[in-house]
């Protein structure tokens, strides 16, 4: 009898437990949605970011005379992050260089393949597995004529009602052969998180 009692008991446990268990329920959201999750950089951040500044960039008088019958290459330099916060500040770049390159007036290098490429044209160089007649040679690729670059800074104040944080993101194109800095650009974004009372 006293088993029983036991083996009930633990039943009766489970399924109050089973039906007070909670369920995760995963959906897709809106990518370009607004999101203030917190004061910290976000998605809504980057997205803003990245089209403000190629906006400007494509919009630049000097830039539509560089590109007017000519499709300038370019080599993106990653966003230096003088932030006190973890950002991945190559997703801004990405976003960047991906918008520049669809609008069809930019061609890039990218930088951080250099060693992949280089161990591909060795393969096909020294391996003796690739016909040598149709093997890629050193020497032959295309160097950058402008360099992409920029910083991503911030301001943070806060006290016991408030939180306050500044952001600036400065980018600059700068011609490799002339070191001059022929566009630049900055834009802003000021988030703040006020603490509030909770009861009537």
């Amino acid at each position: 009898m006293k088993n029983k009692k036991i083996l009930a008991t633990c039943l009766l446990t489970m399924i109050i437990s089973a039906g007070c268990a909670q369920k995760s329920v995963v959906r897709y959201g809106d990518a370009t949605a607004v999101e203030t999750t917190d004061i910290n950089f976000g998605s809504t951040d980057l997205q803003k970011v990245a089209a403000e500044m190629t906006d400007s960039l494509l919009l630049s008088p000097v830039v539509g005379t560089m590109t007017n019958n000519n499709r300038p290459i370019v080599f993106v330099e990653r966003i230096k992050n003088k932030t006190s916060e973890h950002i991945d500040t190559e997703s801004i770049t990405d976003s960047i260089s991906t918008r520049l390159l669809r609008s069809g007036k930019f061609r890039f290098v990218d930088m951080t393949r250099v060693d992949a490429a280089r161990a591909q044209i060795e393969f096909q160089q020294d391996s003796g597995m690739v016909d040598p007649s149709k093997a890629m040679q050193f020497g032959q690729q295309v160097g950058a004529e402008y360099m992409l670059y920029g910083n991503l800074s911030s301001i943070v104040k806060s006290n016991k009602d408030k939180s306050d944080v500044y952001y600036k993101f400065t980018i600059r194109l700068m011609d490799l052969k002339s070191g001059l800095v022929e566009w630049a650009d900055e834009t802003e974004i000021r988030k703040t998180r006020t603490k509030q009372s909770v009861g009537w």
